[in-house]
């Protein structure tokens, strides 16, 4: 994922993937907000070991439908679909535009692709966002007549990182607009940009990464109350790790935890012979703190290994994290998914 002053450089190419499956400290904590009912402090932090500090096991790879690198994604298992984010590479044209915008321009613009993909790996659907922003993070809702997806929205011009978040129902090869009519917007913190929703729709909660002035935040919201504009958050408070200024990869909540990623593909500063500088923490929700972290050393071997994106999997009765990395050389960027027990 670039960061706010950086893009990625597209190239040509693109296909289909192929699934591979075997079934598979630091602490910051800042004006937290805690309403009646929250418990007021985190348990104290086991000594053992959790089963987050394994490495992952092998769970999809994949190439999107440009070539421009994997943002975040987020998992279907009902109906069997990866949903992921990229931005649009440069020298597409979209239906209604007169010119085909450089990728610089479209990240600018905060245009995005969103895929669907099988859990093969195999394309099945696209839509187009324009002017949503990065595509830092995604949720999803399904109910009996679709899917409904949540994604930041009304990119900011100065970075094209989103002032507010958004609801809409997927339908395959629709171009929406920041304006588009079936779209539930929202500025839940006004004055923000770079925001990015997570879900977690087992406990009905909304996970909100924000920034303002500079500082970037996790708000947490009950999930029915947010759709409905109430925005009083369960909890607020400055997002831990910030200080290593390590770029924001993705995020999940599940529980009384949020779990982050930071971390760059390997390079000047960060070379492969090291492992790399991704970082895997999980944050309890009632306190802000940081209960565990660590150098995620998962797939090693990948480049440029960069981290990007983190979805919970509850299929099977045991709550799964899934890590998302980009794999292969610049211009048929493809990515890959491993996930572990949440535990």
């Amino acid at each position: 994922m670039a960061t706010e002053t950086d893009v990625q450089v597209p190239g040509p190419g693109r296909g289909p993937g192929r699934r591979a499956v075997c079934r598979l400290g630091l602490s910051a904590a800042a004006a937290t907000v805690m309403p009646a009912g929250w418990a007021p402090a985190a348990p104290a932090p086991s000594r053992k070991l959790p089963a987050l500090s394994a490495a992952g096991r092998p769970f999809l790879a994949g190439r999107l439908r440009h070539p421009t690198v994997l943002q975040s994604f987020t998992v279907d298992e009902r109906k069997g679909h990866l949903y992921a984010l990229q931005v649009v590479a440069g020298g597409v044209r979209l239906t209604g535009e007169k010119t085909a915008p450089s990728h610089a321009q479209r990240a600018g613009n905060g245009d995005l692709c969103l895929n669907r993909l099988t859990l093969d790996g195999a394309a099945a659907g696209h839509m187009y966002l324009k002017g949503f922003g990065h595509g830092g993070s995604i949720g999803l809702e399904n109910s009996a007549d679709g899917v409904t997806l949540w994604t930041e929205w009304d990119a900011n011009p100065a970075s094209g990182y989103g002032r507010g978040v958004c609801r809409f129902r997927f339908a395959d090869g629709r171009v929406l607009e920041r304006d588009s009519g079936g779209l539930d917007t929202y500025h839940p913190v006004i004055g923000s940009t770079s925001n990015a929703p997570a879900l977690d729709v087992t406990h009905r909660q909304l996970l909100l990464r924000y920034k303002r002035d500079g500082i970037p935040r996790f708000a947490l919201y009950d999930l029915d109350r947010f759709r409905a504009g109430w925005f009083l958050p369960l909890t607020d408070f400055a997002q831990p790790g910030a200080g290593l200024a390590l770029p924001f990869q993705g995020m999940a909540v599940y529980g009384t935890y949020a779990y982050q990623l930071l971390g760059s593909a390997y390079g000047t500063g960060n070379p492969a012979s090291s492992g790399g500088n991704t970082r895997l923490y999980r944050i309890d929700l009632r306190s802000g703190r940081v209960v565990w972290q660590q150098l995620e050393r998962t797939a090693p071997g990948l480049s440029p290994r960069e981290p990007e994106g983190l979805a919970v999997l509850r299929d099977g009765g045991t709550p799964r994290l899934c890590l998302g990395f980009v794999d292969g050389p610049a211009g048929a960027r493809g990515f890959r998914l491993y996930d572990k027990a949440l535990s």
